[in-house]
C-alpha cells in the first residue's frame, strides 16, 4: 500500500522557520489554524474517519475531527523537529528496561500508522542499528527537506522500492546481526504480504511479512505504539511476541497477528484521534 504523504514542501519550510524564530510552542499551537484548514478541505480524509469512528462505534463529530486532524498535524510537525531537536522530547516507556533488553539483542519492531511512530525513530534509547523498511512516497519538496535533516548513525532505511529479493537480503542480514528491524504491521506494500484478519469485527488486511520473517528467523517481535500525551510529550506501550516454534508456520502465524491485533484495538479505544490511516481501511475486505 502506497500514500502520498500530507503536507507541502513550502509549509514544512515555513514551520521549521517559525520554529527557529519563536520556539516551539508556537508551533504546537499553530496547528490549531493549519487543523482548520484541512477540516475544510480535506473531505476525503473525512469520508475515511467517517468510517473509521463507524466501526469503532463512536459517534462521528465536527469536534472529533478536528481533533483527530489536530493530532496528527502536531505528529506531524514531530517528526521532522524531532530530527534536529530531539532532546525536548519527553518519551515515557511502560519497562524501558525490558524493552532495551530485547532490542539490543535483535528484533522485529513492529510499528503502526498511530501516533508519533515517525518522530520516536529520532530518539531510540539503545546504540544496536535500527533498519526501518518502509516504501512512502513523499512529495518531492517534503522530501528534500528529509534527506537535508541530521539522521542517527545507528538508523538506517530500507527502502521498499529497491526490489523484493535485495530487501528480503538486507533484513536477513540485520537479523542475522541482531539488529533491529522496524515493519509496518498494519500495511503491506504488496497484495503477496496481505492477510485478512477480523478487526473491530471486520475483515481489514495486515501485512504477514515481519510474521513469517519472525517465524523463520526466530526472532521476537516487539509491539510498538507511540502515543502523543502532551507538548513534545509522548508514552510508548508495547508488547513481546515469541512465535510458536512448535506449531506450523501458519498456525503461529495467526497466533501472533491476533496478539497484534487485540494491542492495538485495545490503543485505539483508548486513544481514537491517533489512528492515522486516512483511506478506506476496510474498504473491500
Amino acid at each position: 500500500m502506497k500514500t502520498k504523504q500530507r503536507g507541502s514542501g513550502w509549509s514544512i519550510a515555513l514551520v521549521f522557520n517559525l520554529y527557529k524564530l519563536f520556539g516551539y510552542k508556537f508551533i504546537y499551537f499553530l496547528m490549531y489554524p493549519v487543523s482548520f484548514f484541512y477540516f475544510i478541505f480535506a473531505t476525503n480524509v473525512k469520508k475515511a474517519l467517517k468510517d473509521y469512528y463507524k466501526t469503532i462505534n463512536i459517534k462521528f463529530t465536527n469536534r472529533i475531527y478536528f481533533k483527530h486532524l489536530r493530532f496528527f498535524a502536531i505528529c506531524m510537525v514531530d517528526r521532522f523537529i524531532s530530527k534536529v531537536d530531539v532532546k525536548s522530547y519527553t518519551f515515557n516507556y511502560d519497562d524501558i528496561t525490558k524493552m532495551t533488553e530485547i532490542l539490543n539483542r535483535g528484533t522485529i519492531l513492529l510499528c503502526s500508522h498511530f501516533g508519533g511512530w515517525a518522530a520516536s525513530t529520532n530518539a531510540s534509547h539503545v546504540n544496536n542499528k535500527l533498519n526501518i523498511v518502509m516504501q512512502e512516497v513523499l512529495l518531492e519538496e517534503i522530501k528534500k527537506i528529509e534527506d537535508s535533516l541530521p539522521v542517527k548513525e545507528n538508523i538506517n532505511i530500507i527502502d521498499l522500492n529497491k526490489g523484493t529479493i535485495r530487501v528480503s537480503v538486507e533484513i536477513a542480514n540485520a537479523l542475522m546481526n541482531n539488529e533491529i528491524v522496524a515493519i509496518m504491521g498494519d500495511r503491506a506494500s504488496n497484495k503477496k504480504a496481505e492477510i485478512a484478519i477480523d478487526f473491530f469485527k471486520r475483515k481489514a488486511n495486515f501485512n504477514k511479512n515481519p510474521f513469517e520473517i519472525a517465524y523463520k528467523t526466530d526472532k521476537p517481535i516487539l509491539i510498538y505504539f507511540i502515543i502523543l500525551t502532551g507538548i513534545q510529550e509522548y508514552k510508548i506501550e508495547h508488547t513481546i511476541i515469541y512465535l510458536d516454534k512448535t506449531k506450523e508456520q501458519e498456525d503461529a502465524i495467526n497466533l501472533a497477528l491476533s496478539t497484534y491485533i487485540q494491542k492495538y484495538e485495545e490503543v485505539i479505544k483508548k486513544y481514537p484521534e491517533q489512528w492515522f490511516n486516512f483511506y478506506n481501511f476496510w474498504e473491500n475486505k
